[in-house]
């Protein structure tokens, strides 16, 4: 008998459909501060901070002894501010750039 149901337990896993939140579906306006980090001016949430992670590592923006800390640059300052921010403070500051 436990094997019939470990069975079971199995094909239902493989056929059962990956679930998408709604979070990651929906498309934002952006900001126009936003628009020039990301290049882009609507975006999933996702999307928004993949582009931004790919800007940061690009302009060399994140600390050297402290990889966790956002130096911003000029245009990243408009965005975050212009003190550096610890990274996992950014999502918070993204939310005021981001608009339904």
């Amino acid at each position: 008998m436990a094997k019939k149901t470990k069975a079971k337990k199995t094909a239902k896993k493989k056929t059962g459909a990956k679930r998408k939140s709604g979070l990651t579906q929906t498309t934002y306006s952006l900001s126009p501060e936003l628009q020039a980090v990301v290049g882009s001016k609507s975006l999933t949430r996702p999307q928004v901070v993949k582009k931004l992670w790919a800007y940061i590592k690009s302009h060399k923006c994140q600390d050297t002894k402290n990889r966790r800390l956002i130096v911003p640059d000029k245009k990243l300052s408009e965005v975050i501010g212009k003190k550096p921010v610890d990274m996992l403070k950014l999502a918070g500051l993204l939310s005021k750039h981001i608009e339904k």
